[in-house]
Order: structure tokens, then sequence, then C-alpha cells
């Protein structure tokens, strides 16, 4: 009996507990709810419709809407621009936020200042500096072109051709992204324990080289699970440089994309059709990322 009173206050406890946690959370449930939840369901809802901006009404098309993807020429283009940028920006911005990160770190003094220097794409208004992107890929005046010119390589017309507007496009994602990867990197580099060094260099492992197989790379691997997941988020993202710089063009060489979703919903006002291909391109992150996951999630040592 005594027992059964005395559990009796701490499952009054743990119910008041529960209680404060629930009101705690209720803010962030009510905003995930109106601005995630509820969008996402309207989305896919209107997937289904033939709704279009400007009409009063609209009719259930079931899926006339994903029927139509399957021959539409420039989704496909878009999806296969949106792929290639994606495998282009992706490896080689975290091979070189890595790399950077690494440098850093080992950089005794003013590591303050190379943090900013790099981070300073992250923070940079993309819009603004595609003005400054745009002169730097001048196929005339441009220093790209001068500089391959100065060593005798006829430079592209990097913007206005076909065959080469999605690489330039991929140089300006990788500018921009390898800043925000460098400090996640060097997030996980500094909470690696200096103590493990310590014992590596004693086991035999005296070159940097062996110290970061054996030690660094097993130990950032969840940080790189984390930034290889992020990465291809923000480039399967891609928006701004195409809408500022190409508008999708030459030729729909450079449409990707959320691009084509905005052209379909804000241009030509087929709000149905673009919440299809939104359905389309989040069903794709999904797979993405259950993919990765499953893949490299078996390979990372968590500390």
């Amino acid at each position: 009996m005594a027992s059964i009173v005395s559990e009796m206050p701490i499952a009054a406890a743990d119910r008041r507990e529960a209680r404060i946690a629930w009101l705690l959370a209720a803010p962030a449930i009510v905003l995930l709810f109106l601005f995630i939840l509820l969008p996402t369901f309207a989305v896919v809802l209107l997937g289904f419709t033939d709704f279009e901006l400007g009409y009063g009404g609209f009719r259930f098309v079931g899926l006339e809407n994903y029927a139509e993807l399957i021959g539409d020429r420039t989704f496909r283009r878009s999806l296969w621009n949106t792929a290639v940028y994606t495998a282009i920006v992706t490896p080689i911005s975290i091979v070189l936020a890595l790399a950077i990160a690494l440098l850093i770190e080992a950089e005794t003094r003013a590591k303050a200042f190379f943090r900013t220097v790099y981070f300073l794409p992250v923070a940079s208004l993309l819009v603004a500096m595609a003005t400054v992107w745009q002169f730097l890929f001048h196929p005339s005046i441009g220093p790209i072109n001068t500089f391959l010119a100065g060593l005798g390589i006829p430079g592209p017309n990097w913007l206005g051709a076909s065959g080469t507007v999605l690489y330039g496009l991929s140089i300006i994602g990788i500018w921009q992204s390898v800043g925000f990867n460098m400090v996640l990197f060097l997030a996980g580099l500094t909470a690696i324990p200096r103590e493990l060094y310590a014992a590596a260099e004693v086991d035999g492992a005296k070159s940097r080289l062996d110290r970061f197989r054996l030690v660094t790379w097993p130990m950032l691997a969840p940080t790189t699970l984390f930034v290889t997941t992020i990465s291809i988020i923000n480039s399967v993202k891609v928006f701004e440089t195409v809408k500022t710089l190409t508008e999708g063009g030459p030729n729909k060489a450079s449409e990707v994309l959320l691009f084509t979703i905005y052209q379909e919903g804000f241009v030509y006002l087929r709000v149905g059709y673009a919440s299809a291909m939104t359905v389309v391109f989040l069903a794709i992150l999904v797979v993405l990322m259950f993919l990765q996951y499953r893949v490299l999630d078996r390979k990372v040592h968590y500390a």
C-alpha cells in the first residue's frame, strides 16, 4: 500500500512535466502545421486539379497532370539539368570545403579571418552577386576568358551557349556552397578529441595523411553525412542563379526543376500542373535522402 501511495506523486509529477513539455512545444507545432504540413497537403491536393490562377472554379482531374508530366519534354529536360547540376556541385563543394577546413584548422594564426573570407559567399545576396558573375563570365571582357586567353585557350560564352551554361552555373553553385560546408566541417573537426591524434601517432601514424585516414575521416563521418544531405538538398533547390542570369536559356539548356515549377505556376498560371511537379520534386528529395541514409548511415561511426 505504501509503495502505491509513493508512486502516485511521481505519476502526477510526470503528467505535469508532460503538460509543460507540450505547452512549450505548442508554438513550434502550430508553426510546423501552418507553414509546412498544411501547405504540403494543399500542394498534393491541388496536384489532382486543373486549378489556374485568376479563374474562380476548378475541377478534379485525377492523375491527368502526372500523365502530362511523363510526356512533357520541358519537365524531362529540367529534371536532367537538375541532376547534372547536383552531380557537379555536390561532390566538388564537399571536397573543397573539407580541404579548406583542414587547412584552416591547421593554421595557428588568422583562423577567424579565413573563416570569414570563405563564409562571405554564403552571407552575400546572390541576386546582387549575379551582376559580378555576369561580368566575370562575359565572353569578351570577362576576367575568366581574359585569363584563359593568356594561356592560349579560347574562352567560351559561359552563360550564352547551350554547351557551357550549366557548367557556368555550377561554378557559381560551388562558390556559394563551399563556405557553408566548410563551417560545418570546422565544427566537426573541433569536436574530434586531440588525444586520438596522440594515440594514433604512438601507434605509428606519423604522417598527416595517416592521421587523416585513421582518425579524422572516420570521426568526421557523421558530419560528412549531414553535409552531403544538406548539399544535395541545396543543389536540387537551385533557382536564384537560373532566374537571374539565364532565365532557363539558351534553348532550355539551364532550365532546372524549380524554375520550371515557377514558370508553370506564376507565369503560365497553371497552379494544378505546377503542384503536380512540386509533388514529384518532393518525392525525389525524399527518395534521395532515404537512399543516402540507407547507404551511408551504415558506414558512419558515431562517437
